[in-house]
């Protein structure tokens, strides 16, 4: 059972896609293209509860359709959501895109902002959280505190992969954000692995690297 406000994707594709991510063999183009796949699937689960209004539409005839009634921003955290932001585009072509530049500082696993360009008042209602990884839970957490300060009270994380530490961290801190990821893994790595701590286990890797062919 999945935690309160957790929304683990169970579709086929979605499971089939992020199969595909995790593998070492998937090249970055190849990479790249999966992560927006699944950013469009995840977004439209995470927007259907938007609110519509009802307005004259004019066929050959008249008839009333439904449109949306909010303005939604996207908010890739630099510089692994990035590469989620075109995948939710071509679902929300007419939202705002505002980045946050955070980092994990490797030693304290805490995050550094070194990046916000959000204007001085909110020009959305809702805001998108795009970050593959939600892993120590640390720089969602972060983004949240951003985008609350900023003055948005409706807020929802959309990643690929969370590990429970970081579900649990988020939550603590804004337990009114909902998350959505395509699959909730085992753990966080610690010292005793063979991988440096505070990673998702089993994960797919370092999602910036990997899409951008740093690695």
């Amino acid at each position: 059972m999945s935690p309160r406000n957790v929304y683990p994707s169970t579709h086929p594709l979605a499971r089939h896609k992020l199969s595909l991510l995790r593998r070492w063999e998937t090249e970055p183009k190849k990479f790249r293209e999966l992560t927006g796949e699944l950013a469009m699937m995840l977004v439209y689960e995470a927007t259907q509860d938007l609110p519509l209004v009802e307005e004259p539409i004019h066929t050959p005839l008249t008839t009333r359709g439904a449109l949306m009634a909010e303005q939604v921003g996207l908010v890739p955290i630099l510089r692994a959501g990035l590469g989620m932001v075109e995948g939710a585009w071509r679902l929300l072509p007419q939202a705002e895109v505002w980045h946050l530049g955070l980092y994990r500082d490797e030693k304290t696993l805490r995050p550094v902002e070194y990046y916000n360009k959000l204007p001085v008042s909110p020009t959305v209602d809702l805001c998108l959280i795009l970050d593959p990884m939600l892993a120590t839970g640390g720089s969602a957490t972060a983004a949240v505190d951003v985008l609350k300060r900023w003055g948005v009270s409706r807020i929802k994380f959309v990643g690929l992969i969370a590990a429970p530490e970081g579900i649990d961290v988020l939550q603590q801190a804004h337990p009114d954000v909902d998350i959505h990821v395509a699959a909730i893994d085992e753990r966080l790595t610690t010292t005793a692995d063979s991988f440096p701590p505070g990673f998702i286990w089993p994960g797919l890797g370092d999602a910036g690297d990997r899409q951008f062919g740093t690695a």
